[in-house]
């Protein structure tokens, strides 16, 4: 996700749309077997030849990942046992695994891009791996609890299940999956906010809560809670409630919804953060 305060240049911010819009047409277009490598090779291909994106500068600012790996405790704290395995999916330079391996036996931290991991220096609890996007390299009910932080939205639509699926295989009985991206409602969330009404960057598909609640449903999870956040404190949100209002928000011109959506408080509600129980 492209933040809106991004205080890079005009220029720059077309640079990078530009980029990843012809990236990610590649993978849009790409079959089933081709974006199992693809995933991996784009990636790297648009942090190499965008110097100013924001996975490469980030790491200039520990007080801001200081902020945002605190922010994400928050929630996952209360999920977490010191006999608890812990999976994240997608960790980006594992600022979170890191802080979590103190509060949990074992976390393996997977990624499609080593590039974003490669100056990590890992805990001795903590293993770094890459995987091809889709298929989580360990073995059936190994995890306690997986994790990801804008990921789902990441996922060509045709990949998003399986993925699900391997996650849910990964996970022992009665483990959870949190889960937190973006809700197209107040989208588009990556570099094309800037640009256009859908995403057309490496978002290939933003969710509202019912429709990420639905397929995770139908990959095999037993129950999906939705919880809404305001000031660190977060409470289940009613199922009916969500869809309620995300269908009413749905009806509305783009403008006008994006408007209502990213209103902090209805954004504090409307932000997915799904606790999915195998």
């Amino acid at each position: 996700m492209t933040d809106q305060k991004d205080s890079r240049t005009q220029e720059q911010l077309r640079e990078h749309y530009e980029i990843e819009k012809d990236l990610a047409s590649r993978l849009r277009n790409a079959t089933s077997d081709e974006r199992q490598h693809l995933y991996s090779a784009l990636y790297d291909e648009l942090y190499r030849r965008v110097s100013h994106h924001p996975r490469n500068t980030r790491r200039l600012s520990s007080k801001d990942n200081d902020r945002a790996v605190r922010g994400q405790m928050l929630f996952l704290r209360r999920f977490l046992r010191p006999e608890s395995v812990f999976l994240e999916v997608g960790p980006g330079d594992c600022g979170l695994s890191f802080e979590v391996a103190k509060y949990v036996r074992k976390v393996y931290a997977v990624d499609v891009s080593a590039v974003a991991t490669r100056n990590a220096s890992c805990p001795d609890n903590v293993a770094i791996m890459t995987f091809d996007g889709i298929n989580v390299p360990l073995p059936g009910e190994s995890v306690d609890i997986a994790y990801s932080h804008q990921v789902m939205e990441h996922l060509h639509q045709d990949d998003a299940q399986a993925q699900l699926r391997s996650i849910y295989d990964a996970l022992a009985p009665g483990g959870k999956y949190v889960c937190l991206t973006p809700n197209r409602l107040y989208g588009p969330s990556d570099i094309s906010m800037y640009f256009d009404e859908t995403p057309t960057g490496f978002h290939m598909k933003e969710y509202t809560n019912t429709d990420l609640s639905r397929l995770m449903l139908r990959s095999g999870f037993a129950k999906v809670k939705a919880y809404a956040g305001l000031k660190g404190r977060f409470a289940p949100a009613p199922n009916f409630v969500m869809a309620s209002v995300e269908a009413l928000l749905g009806i509305l011109p783009h403008a006008s919804r994006r408007a209502i959506a990213q209103f902090r408080p209805v954004a504090n509600v409307l932000g997915i953060r799904l606790v999915a129980t195998k």
